[in-house]
């Protein structure tokens, strides 16, 4: 399979003009408006002759086989392996960023590998995964190369799975997201004042992706959020997070709360504890939701799945590794209560192995 002549820039599209030299890109809320040759917030979307041209389109800051768990996604395709890559920069300015040294890199920084989509996607079917995930930094910055691979993921019966924090615009909302099959929306905090400060960004934007995702597409998604002591992790924050999913996206949305740990401009917060997590986790389970896990900590029991009517365990977990699996037919093998998600009869026994894969 030939590789993307990338000497050739690619033109870009969610962009309006705004003035003889300007133009404004629609993609994400932040509506940056580019002068010529410049770049926007996200440093891979540049102004060059009132077009937009996407700089990262073809070019990879590295592909690697993770299991599907670790986007994390709990209720696709437990078990089974995954082809995932990112590019570089990122549409928000998070303080705490876990993946800085690509979500920040400059272009040339980074981006190292070219790959067509066809080529990305042909790899992954001789790979034996089920699909593609965008991962690493959000995928929204380079969305029309995401949109490219998931058509070629299409054609071969394979699966796109975005990892996302979910800031993009409405416009583009729609066309993004009827190419994925699967999202893990990164849900920072529950206040405006935490996204404005530490992300640089809008909190409403995301409740809206989350709503459109639950209420107007197929796409299977998963929620996760990352417990940051002395930000985000107060009690009050947590429950009217938990209450809100409830009522907006209801009980079967699997949350994830993830270990915080000091990373890039936030070296001096202290990591997360392990009772923290348990304790969010029991917050929200009061709110009558039904998948409730742990991250970024060594758990069994809170990692694992359970069924919410005869509260048996149903899908066990060792970190990435699985171990007993009692799905039949998407229902409880003990009770026959339905189990959200998308789920095969046999797990996959792909395990907790990350192979990294050269183009």
């Amino acid at each position: 399979m030939s590789l993307l002549d990338h000497t050739k820039p690619y033109q870009g599209r969610f962009f309006t003009e705004f003035s003889e030299d300007k133009i404004q890109c629609n993609l994400c809320p932040r509506h940056c408006v580019i002068g010529n040759e410049q770049r926007g917030f996200c440093f891979v979307r540049k102004n060059v002759k009132q077009k937009m041209v996407l700089t990262a389109y073809g070019r990879s800051s590295g592909f690697c086989v993770d299991p599907i768990e670790k986007k994390p996604l709990n209720h696709f395709y437990p078990g089974e392996s995954i082809l995932s890559f990112g590019t570089a920069g990122c549409n928000l300015g998070c303080r705490f960023c876990q993946n800085w040294d690509i979500s920040k890199a400059k272009e040339m920084d980074r981006l190292q590998q070219y790959a067509s989509p066809e080529a990305i996607a042909h790899r992954c079917k001789e790979l034996g995964c089920i699909g593609v995930a965008f991962t690493y930094n959000d995928p929204v910055i380079f969305a029309e190369y995401a949109i490219d691979i998931a058509k070629e993921c299409k054609k071969l019966g394979l699966k796109t799975v975005a990892v996302t924090a979910g800031y993009i615009c409405p416009e583009a909302r729609e066309e993004f997201y009827s190419y994925m099959d699967a999202a893990n929306v990164d849900l920072k905090a529950f206040t405006q004042t935490f996204y404005k400060k530490l992300c640089m960004a809008n909190l409403e934007p995301v409740l809206e992706t989350l709503k459109y995702l639950k209420h107007q597409t197929k796409v299977w998604f998963e929620i996760t959020n990352l417990v940051i002591p002395n930000n985000n992790d107060n009690d009050t924050e947590i429950h009217e997070m938990s209450k809100w999913i409830m009522d907006n996206l209801g009980p079967d949305v699997p949350l994830h709360f993830t270990a915080f740990h000091p990373d890039f401009k936030m070296m001096d917060t202290p990591a997360t504890t392990p009772e923290c997590l348990i304790k969010a986790r029991r917050i929200a389970k009061e709110y009558g939701l039904h998948y409730v896990y742990t991250g970024n900590m060594h758990s069994q029991d809170t990692a694992s799945t359970y069924c919410p009517n005869c509260n048996r365990c149903i899908i066990e977990r060792d970190w990435y590794q699985l171990g007993e699996y009692h799905i039949k037919d998407s229902h409880c093998a003990f009770c026959n209560y339905p189990i959200e998600g998308v789920f095969l009869n046999n797990r996959g026994d792909w395990g907790r192995k990350r192979v990294s894969i050269q183009f």
